[in-house]
């Protein structure tokens, strides 16, 4: 991990919530032993680390600013199954049968966080039910054959929304039908983080933050980090940093990209935004990296998020993009002021699945969750703590999602281009549909 730290956490609507005694945790210091080390203090470690102290394991888990301080803390809040890669892909590298059992493990996911919620209580995690997934052109014969599809291969039930309702939910001419997800919803993700770390200390596990990893010695003995002020000795190392890893495993910092991604908090105005968005669900819609959002505060704001870029500093635009977005969405939204955006760096493999599994004896990795969602951090946590607890082999599920060379700057540069490309697609075929809707 990066040797820079940050006490505080970034400015994000997340953050403004939190309880005033929200205090840091101390940073490392001495020398520790555990059975298990984790770098990374995001919902992957968490989760991970919270399995193996209910395993009986000893736990230590370093984070270099705050627990949930990355993207963890930051992201949308949406819990829904699935994964960024879809499902065709996935069969396409790791065969028909293990799609199957991979989108099942993300059912899971979702299960996972709705037990935690419901063990642990966050207070004021504000769950929220129903994630709806849009169309921004005519696609009901497509949106109803993955309605049966799910219904048949996972006993999963979603509801089809034609247009009409779409547009009497969301009054917007942009979208056309959905599919809604009854099982899914949306929370407070930092929350969520800070309730899993209260929960891995509840249970003997120890968490130390302004803590980066500067020093991974693996050769042959047991492994040991080491930080600016001690290290830990551990009989394994698990590697749950994201987007914020730096090279403390160079073949994992080279197998994935840190991307960002964009999230706007608007002014409140209860009266606008309730007659232009009527209802309480998360939405998203199916263009690639497109938008997603959500009412927070009671209905009376909107968190909005959207958009990827490769570079690793802020647009100086940021707000007047993600507001044009909206604005080109909700035209009668417009007049909304940005109170606060932000961004986050998410790791994303060029596979676009999770990199979960043994890295050499004694060291794992459980990362690159960008676009995946809470749920995949939640069974990503899961199965590798499993894994190093020897109680089950399902990590093996992510085998065929390895280590890929993400192509260093060429990797950068190919993943922004085919994003641009994607988004001249999505326009050209937003542009037809609206020629459809002209001539009708």
């Amino acid at each position: 991990m990066s040797g820079q730290t940050d006490s505080a956490y970034v400015e994000t609507f997340y953050r403004r919530g939190l309880p005033a005694d929200a205090s840091a945790r101390p940073a490392l210091q001495g020398t520790l032993e555990a059975d298990v080390c984790i770098v990374g203090g995001g919902l992957a470690g968490l989760t991970a680390g919270l399995h193996l102290v209910r395993r009986g394991r000893s736990v230590v888990l370093l984070e270099a600013n705050r627990v949930g301080w990355g993207a963890s803390g930051r992201n949308g809040g949406f819990v829904s199954p699935g994964y960024s890669a879809g499902h065709d892909l996935i069969a396409r590298r790791a065969g028909p049968e293990t799609a199957l059992a991979l989108h099942r493990l993300s059912i899971e996911g979702v299960a996972i966080v709705e037990d935690n919620i419901r063990r642990l209580q966050p207070e004021g995690l504000d769950r929220t039910p129903g994630v709806m997934s849009t169309m921004r052109y005519d696609a009901a014969a497509a949106l109803q054959s993955r309605r049966d599809w799910l219904a048949r291969e996972f006993d999963y039930q979603v509801q089809f929304k034609p247009t009409e309702e779409v547009r009497s939910l969301l009054r917007s001419e942009r979208y056309y039908q959905a599919l809604y997800d009854p099982a899914a919803f949306h929370i407070d993700p930092l929350r969520y983080a800070r309730a899993i770390a209260c929960a891995l200390e509840v249970e003997g596990g120890r968490v130390f933050e302004a803590s980066p990893a500067l020093v991974l010695e693996h050769d042959g003995a047991a492994p040991r980090v080491r930080t600016a002020g001690g290290e830990v000795r551990a009989r394994d190392v698990l590697i749950a940093s994201g987007g914020y890893t730096g090279h403390l495993v160079p073949a994992l910092a080279r197998s994935f990209l840190p991307i960002a991604t964009y999230v706007m908090l608007t002014e409140p105005d209860p009266e606008a935004i309730g007659d232009a968005i009527r209802t309480r669900a998360g939405i998203g819609d199916n263009r690639r990296a497109g938008d997603y959002y959500r009412l927070v505060d009671g209905g009376r704001r909107i968190l909005w998020g959207g958009k990827i870029t490769t570079r690793t500093s802020e647009p100086r635009r940021l707000a007047t993009l993600l507001h044009d977005t909206m604005a080109s969405t909700y035209p009668q939204l417009k007049h909304l002021r940005v109170e606060i955006a932000w961004s986050g760096l998410m790791a994303y493999a060029r596979h676009l699945m999770p990199q979960i599994g043994p890295l050499g004896p004694g060291l794992w990795s459980c990362t690159a969750f960008g676009g995946h969602g809470l749920n995949t951090t939640a069974i990503g946590g899961r199965v590798i703590a499993e894994a190093i607890a020897g109680d089950s082999d399902r990590h093996r599920l992510f085998a065929p999602f390895g280590l890929d060379w993400n192509g260093g700057p060429a990797g950068r540069a190919a993943v922004q281009a085919t994003y641009w490309w994607l988004q001249a697609n999505d326009f050209w075929r937003e542009r037809g549909a609206g020629r459809d809707r002209s001539a009708g």
